[in-house]
């Protein structure tokens, strides 16, 4: 079992339907559905693995709130959530079916509707397969794509702009091979600050899942683009993640990336609506 403990209501509801049926154990996940762990039941709460108890009220509390996951530690619950002063946002941990998203004042980072998570990384990186050799990850978040390349690539470098993002990761169980895997070398910057201390042709594998254009439009610039291009090795193939190709804004926003793409110098760029962006070829 992951050490950490967290729980949110979809975890949280079942243990109140399992107190008002007289249950004395049940099986819950204690780290969002990525294991299942027998509990024991009494009166004053739950008795967890690690000897904490976990009241009653405080499963209630975490039952009521749909919106928040919340990191159990010596019998208290608190909700996995930071604001950044440097940046003036709010970020916090939302959860999910299976694996939780990330919120930016309030805004989610994955697809969370007719999809989730997991599935959209698995989604992302899947246009740009076999992912090998080194492979650039643009916007750290959660670190889902960078744990999803390093499956197979032989090194994954990911950037993260916001120190406190990474503080919400370092508390989601789904995210812990993000700071263990060795393949997986972290960098803290603006991703365009970044790139530009990489030699020509440093990666095999790029995938740009930049936040949405209102909070980083400089990131879907064509001086960006270039630098994705320079950056790239020979024959390497690019993941350009951008919105939901059916709405009139992404469509939009679509055609305008594919032009300044191709004015960038990349070839064979096509769509691939399924993962709501556009892969290249240098």
């Amino acid at each position: 079992m992951n050490s950490l403990i967290v729980l949110s209501h979809v975890q949280a509801r079942p243990l109140l339907a399992a107190q008002r049926a007289g249950a004395t154990t049940v099986q819950v996940s204690l780290d969002l559905t990525l294991s299942q762990s027998a509990v024991t039941c009494d009166a004053h709460g739950v008795h967890l693995p690690d000897d904490q108890l976990l009241t009653w009220p405080i499963i209630a509390d975490i039952a009521d709130d749909e919106n928040s996951c919340f990191l159990i530690e010596a019998g208290t619950a608190e909700k996995i959530q930071r604001f950044s002063p440097e940046t003036n946002r709010h970020y916090s941990l939302y959860p999910t079916q299976r694996a939780p998203t990330l919120l930016i004042s309030g805004i989610s980072m994955h697809r969370i509707k007719e999809s989730e998570p997991h599935q959209d990384t698995l989604a992302k990186v899947g246009t740009i397969k076999p992912i090998l050799g080194r492979v650039l990850d643009t916007a750290t978040g959660l670190g889902y794509t960078a744990i999803q390349a390093a499956r197979s690539a032989e090194q994954v470098l990911t950037v993260e702009f916001d120190p406190a993002v990474l503080e919400v990761a370092r508390c989601n169980p789904w995210s812990q091979a993000l700071f263990a895997n060795p393949k997986i070398e972290q960098r803290i910057g603006d991703s365009d600050d970044v790139i530009r201390t990489f030699a020509a042709g440093s990666f095999d594998r790029i995938i740009h899942d930049p936040p949405m254009f209102s909070l980083a439009g400089h990131l879907y610039s064509g001086d960006f683009y270039r630098e994705l291009y320079r950056v790239l090795n020979r024959r390497g193939r690019l993941f350009h993640y951008i919105a939901n190709p059916d709405s009139k804004s992404g469509a939009t926003m679509t055609r305008g990336v594919m032009r300044r793409l191709e004015e960038a110098g990349f070839q064979r760029i096509e769509r691939r609506p399924q993962a709501f962006g556009v892969i290249a070829q240098k």
